[in-house]
């Protein structure tokens, strides 16, 4: 049982997009996708520089666009599950066809751009915590006024707030927690300092045309898979606000009984995490068209049939 993820922010780097644009059609399809959200992805994803690709307005829509682009590049594949990791939740909506390619951009257009005027209130950020264990970093993060934005699994917790608080935090490590990493991201995501991006994406979700998802979809928001494009859409709209919880996603894959795991461009991050949490399911991570091929001989021996 194959289960295809896409990856948030964060895993974007300057350049990550050339490469991708050399298949046939790409760039044609990506500069359409440009005009569709008034913003120049071939521009960002190949000659913007590492704080340019930072904005959270402009690397959602790009990780979005990479992630459709090199997951058309496997040819017609139906997974067991797909999922994404905080924006990448939009990426796999798209999968699953509750949104329209285009639908999936304009929303995480828009997104990006109300969680950037949330985060440009406060300055905010967020850190990774590598080691610990979960209760005792979530209640030592608890005490510094943290959240912890992201549960990952594989003794990583994701920690948002003010740049005070995970100042803070550098100086007072949770118990066994061995290293804290800033992330390239501009605000505190899945927090309250994002509720204001809330009420924007709520009503730019109306305008929406929806449909039920046609393979598991597997939310952030409970690790649950959801069964109705309206539950999808309402869990993406109340998800920027509300911790990410990536460990009950991989629980939910091992319930479903995947198999084989592949992360679109810029994949990495979560097939990193899949090795450490589920142990001996084969990963593919798509970086550069170099590795579609061993994608696609991954899903040939674990997809189901292409519907």
């Amino acid at each position: 049982m194959l289960v295809l993820v896409a990856p948030g922010q964060g895993a974007q780097t300057p350049g990550f997009l050339t490469p991708w644009l050399d298949l046939p059609g790409a760039a044609d399809r990506v500069a359409a996708w440009s005009d569709a959200i008034g913003l120049d992805l071939v521009h960002y994803g190949t000659k913007a520089d590492e704080n340019e690709i930072r904005d959270t307005a402009v690397a959602q829509p790009l990780l979005v666009a990479a992630g459709l682009l090199s997951a058309s590049a496997l040819g017609d594949v139906t997974p067991g599950a797909v999922a994404g990791h905080s924006v990448g939740e939009i990426t796999a909506a798209a999968f699953a066809g509750v949104l329209g390619e285009t639908a999936a951009l304009r929303f995480v257009r828009t997104r990006g751009l109300a969680m950037a005027d949330a985060a440009a209130v406060t300055a905010t950020g967020m850190s990774a915590l590598l080691g610990g264990e979960p209760e005792t970093t979530v209640a030592h993060l608890e005490r510094l006024g943290l959240t912890p934005a992201n549960v990952n699994g594989a003794g990583q917790i994701v920690a948002a707030g003010t740049l005070e608080q995970l100042a803070a935090l550098e100086e007072d490590k949770p118990e066994g927690v061995r290293r804290v990493v800033a992330l390239k991201v501009a605000g505190a995501f899945h927090t309250h300092h994002m509720e204001p991006a809330v009420a924007v994406l709520a009503k730019a979700a109306e305008e929406l045309d929806v449909a039920d998802p046609a393979v598991p979809y597997v939310s952030n928001k409970d690790g649950r898979t959801v069964a109705e494009g309206a539950d999808v859409v309402a869990r993406l709209v109340g998800q920027v606000a509300n911790p990410v919880r990536w460990d009950l996603c991989m629980e939910t894959f091992q319930q479903l009984g995947v198999t084989a795991l592949v992360e679109v461009c810029p994949g990495g991050t979560l097939t990193g995490i899949a090795k450490r949490a589920l142990r001996g399911v084969p990963t593919v991570a798509l970086k550069t068209p170099d590795d579609l091929d061993a994608a696609r001989a991954l899903i040939a021996e674990h997809a189901r049939p292409a519907v």
